[in-house]
This record gives C-alpha cells, structure tokens and sequence, in this order.
C-alpha cells in the first residue's frame, strides 16, 4: 500500500537495450527505417530490407506464414505510427537519416525529394530546442521569435511528394462530393481520407458506410500503386 502512494516507487526507467527487440529489423538488425508491417501477421521491418527480401520470398521472415502466393509485396504497408515511436526512442536516428538520404541524392546528381526536404525542416526545430534547453522558452520574446521561426520551417507537408485523387461514391446511400479531386501529401493515411470524407458529408462515425474494406486505415497512399493521372484529367483543386 506504500508503494501506491509514492509515486517514484512507480517509475520504472527502462533502457534502449531492453527494447530494441521491438525497434530493429530482424533482416538487418537495425534500427526501423521507413517502417513497413507485413499485414497477415503484424511483423515490422525496414521497407528497402523486405521488398528486397521478397523479390526471392513469400512468406514472413518472422513467422514463416506465407503472405501471398505470388504477390507478397501487395500485402505489405508502410507503418507510419510505429517509425515514430523509433525515431522518438532513439536520439538522432531521424535526423542522421534524413541527412543521409539528402546526401545520397546530392552525391548523384539528383534533385532532393521534397518529402526529405519537408522531413529536414521538421526535424531541425525540435533538435534545436531538446539541444538549448528550456531557458529560452522562459523569456517571452525568445518564445515568440521560436514559434514564428517554427511556423516558417513547417510547411504542413506540402514538400512531400503530392498525389491527386479522384473520391467517386460508388453506393446510392450517400451523396457524392462537390469536389471530387483532391491533392494531397503521400504520406497522408487511409484514415485521414475516411475523416476528411466523413466530415465534407456530415457523418456522425466515419467508420460507418466509409471506405470499408481490406485497406488498413494506417496504410499511408504511396503503399498503393496507382497510374499517373495526367494535368489534363485531374483539375485544379486550388489552395
């Protein structure tokens, strides 16, 4: 009954070490990079570890469990939630990373893609401020200047790469949309499509009538390969 009134009897520090059989892929044992779940068992690893290793594979290099016969990588999806959480763990890992790819394509000649720029400017405020401690944020002025400077470095994802998408209803039991096109980031999920759906439509649960199916609602919209819709089809949906 003591322990239950003192609250530090209650903290348990937990080290790097004792989670990092959570956090690292089991193909090369490092730390998650671009995170991607397989969706028949669950099991994470990097994205460029598993499609590597099912070019030659079928099944799980967890579990075994087969994935799919012949089309393994149509059953695999990128894991935004989870590459948070490694990138929230461990100190640097996001940072040194995205310095990493940037270089990688400097180094060829080759522009940098906008979804590593916008992950670039992200970063660097929230290392900036863990770096400097919280005496700045003490004065009044210091915090003002920091959250104009942070509104500047956010751009709301719109350096990441951009897809157009044509939301047609398909059932006669709900109204289609004044707009049918939209563009937004590829990093934006299937659940903010059910959301930005239910709200133009006025539902009162998104999960009734919207978007069921196989499609997990973490799935991010570049895990699915769709045909490039030309300038000429897809209007302009504005600001």
């Amino acid at each position: 009954m003591a322990a239950l009134g003192n609250p530090e009897m209650l903290t348990r520090k937990i080290k790097l070490w004792d989670i990092n059989a959570h956090i690292t892929c089991r193909l090369c044992e490092g730390y998650l990079i671009d995170a991607t779940t397989v969706t028949e068992c669950l099991h994470t690893f990097c994205r460029s570890c598993l499609v590597k290793y099912l070019e030659e594979n079928n099944t799980c290099p967890t579990c075994r469990i087969v994935i799919h016969q012949s089309h393994p990588l149509q059953y695999i999806g990128h894991d935004r939630t989870m590459q948070d959480i490694v990138y929230k763990l461990v100190p640097g890992l996001q940072e040194a990373e995205m310095t990493k790819q940037r270089e990688f394509y400097q180094k060829l000649g080759m522009e940098v893609p906008g979804d590593i720029k916008g992950e670039l400017c992200n970063v660097k405020p929230h290392l900036d401020s863990q770096r400097n401690g919280d005496l700045k944020s003490e004065d009044p002025a210091n915090k003002e200047a920091g959250d104009e400077k942070a509104e500047e470095d956010n751009d709301y994802h719109r350096s990441d790469e951009q897809v157009s998408i044509c939301l047609e209803c398909n059932s006669s039991k709900l109204r289609g949309l004044k707009r049918k096109w939209i563009r937004c980031s590829a990093q934006a999920t299937v659940l903010h499509l059910k959301k930005f759906i239910a709200k133009k439509l006025n539902l009162t649960s998104f999960n009734e009538d919207v978007a069921k199916g196989f499609i997990g609602a973490l799935s991010s919209l570049q895990d699915f390969r769709c045909n490039p819709v030309s300038s000429s089809k897809a209007p302009d949906t504005g600001s």
